[in-house]
């Protein structure tokens, strides 16, 4: 495949179903069919052909694969791509939950349907993108890129306060992206170019690379998001549709933690090192703490979305202790919260269809008439506890590893976190579920429809499969894990001899 533009053409696929879309009425209901089709279909080749690129990945090789470059705008800033180990998963993740949220939006989206499809299938373009991008300014476009139609899916589909939840969304993350536009400048201007992969190389002077770190600190830990600027991800989550709420927590927050594999190590080493206890603080207070928040909550999606930033927490913590198991980890917890969370906001949308409520107190006794969803609901509770032999476990383990082999105090106060989960997963999953059917409202329910069911089956299937085999993810990046812990390694190494020399 190596004159095939693979990447180019996973990318952009997407916007073939724009234009084809852009074609078709959706107004009457053989037209709202065919755009949900059209839809479909181009999602799932899209899917499909990002298989190739993990087929015919090199897991021995740490370096860029798949690369294309081409001339674009004739000041040296080039149309880059190419994947590694790290990045390859995190374009495999985007295209596979893009058809899950076509099929959940099948009925639930009565308006606009056209404009809903594309949205969709323009954010899968921009956030494959990004994942693939070796170019830091076109990383900047799409990674800026998604912001628009998120926003968009937010503010015209979602809940009664949706116009303040999407600007509370865009105004977050718009605001610590300007800071890294900066940095971008700033690095082009020391280093003469925005290739990623030179940029890597280069070693930018020790009190320059600490304001680099904080202006990209800045928009990846909004993305992520991290304690305390997290505030937007509990309300945009309510407020987006399910779908959004899909692709939200299971792609968009992970765009902050690639940044920082992709950028901060690499590039910024010793202000890496030297802002990695700041790092550990704010992910053991965003664990601890927005556990006990989740605890409090009334609205489910409320709490699994603050769930989700705990879960990220244990995410940052595994990137900064710079070690192997921390980094594999943390790109593991990446991937499994991506489906296992992706798979609890599609749970929560199979009531909430049915119900027209979130809050918890509408329901309990689920499992009496509706036992099929309390099995799907039940494993993807139980990996997000981190239960083993499920995803969630893998990821959380060696994360705290990593944590123990880089400060034994934050991998005691972290693992904290694994109780406090268990605490309001099985609180919610006790409520919704067991206990006696008693309200009339619930009694008329259905079990999971044949649609619903091909939506959270082949969820189950990969979270058990990864639970039990997670091999496949770690084979195919431990050589680009290694490389890039051995030149943070190397580079602090060279900075304190350096230092030791001038002392």
């Amino acid at each position: 495949m190596s004159g095939w533009p693979i990447l180019s053409l996973v990318t952009f696929l997407p916007m073939v179903g724009v234009a084809l879309l852009l074609l078709m009425k959706g107004d009457s209901e053989a037209g709202r069919r065919n755009v949900l089709l059209i839809s479909l279909a181009t999602s799932v080749v899209t899917f499909v052909v990002s298989l190739f690129i993990w087929i015919g990945f090199d897991n021995s090789n740490p370096g860029y694969q798949f690369v294309e470059k081409m001339n674009w705008l004739n000041t040296g800033i080039a149309y880059h791509v190419g994947v590694d180990g790290i990045s390859m998963l995190f374009v495999i993740l985007s295209t596979f939950l893009v058809p899950f949220c076509i099929l959940a939006s099948w009925y639930s989206v009565e308006k606009r349907i056209k404009e809903y499809m594309i949205a969709f299938l323009l954010l899968e373009t921009l956030m494959i993108g990004v994942f693939v991008a070796l170019d830091i300014v076109l990383f900047y476009v799409f990674f800026e890129g998604v912001l628009i139609p998120m926003f968009i899916i937010i503010g015209v589909w979602g809940g009664k306060d949706r116009v303040y939840a999407s600007y509370k969304f865009f105004l977050y993350t718009l605001l610590g992206s300007v800071l890294m536009l900066l940095a971008i400048m700033a690095m082009y201007w020391d280093a003469g170019t925005t290739d990623i992969t030179v940029l890597a190389g280069h070693k930018f002077p020790a009190n320059m690379q600490t304001w680099l770190w904080l202006a990209f600190f800045a928009s990846f830990a909004v993305k992520m998001p991290m304690w305390p600027v997290h505030t937007w991800l509990p309300d945009a989550h309510v407020q987006a549709p399910t779908a959004g709420s899909v692709i939200l927590a299971g792609v968009m927050l992970k765009l902050g933690g690639y940044g920082f594999l992709r950028f901060s190590l690499p590039m910024f080493p010793l202000a890496s090192d030297y802002f990695a206890p700041f790092v550990f603080a704010l992910s053991v207070i965003a664990i601890i703490y927005t556990s006990l928040v989740a605890m409090m909550q009334e609205d489910i999606k409320k709490l699994i979305a603050y769930s989700s930033v705990a879960h990220m927490g244990y995410v940052t913590m595994g990137i900064f202790a710079a070690n192997t198991q921390g980094v594999q980890g943390a790109i593991f917890q990446m991937l499994s919260h991506g489906i296992v969370s992706g798979a609890l906001f599609l749970c929560v949308g199979v009531v909430y269809d049915r119900m027209h409520t979130r809050d918890i107190d509408a329901y309990g006794g689920l499992v009496n008439n509706m036992p099929k969803y309390a099995v799907a609901f039940m494993v993807f509770t139980m990996a997000n506890v981190g239960l083993p032999g499920t995803s969630g476990f893998v990821g959380e383990f060696l994360t705290l590893l990593g944590a123990f082999r880089a400060n034994t105090w934050v991998a005691l106060f972290a693992t904290t976190g694994v109780i406090l989960s268990a605490a309001y997963a099985l609180w919610l999953y006790r409520r919704v579920v067991w206990g006696a059917l008693e309200k009339e409202s619930l009694k008329k329910l259905l079990d999971l429809s044949p649609r619903e069911q091909l939506i959270l089956y082949p969820l189950i299937v990969l979270t058990i499969f990864f639970g039990v085999y997670p091999a496949p993810v770690f084979d195919a990046t431990a050589a680009s894990v290694e490389l890039l812990v051995n030149n943070y390694s190397a580079a602090l190494e060279a900075a304190h001899s350096v230092a030791a020399v001038a002392n």
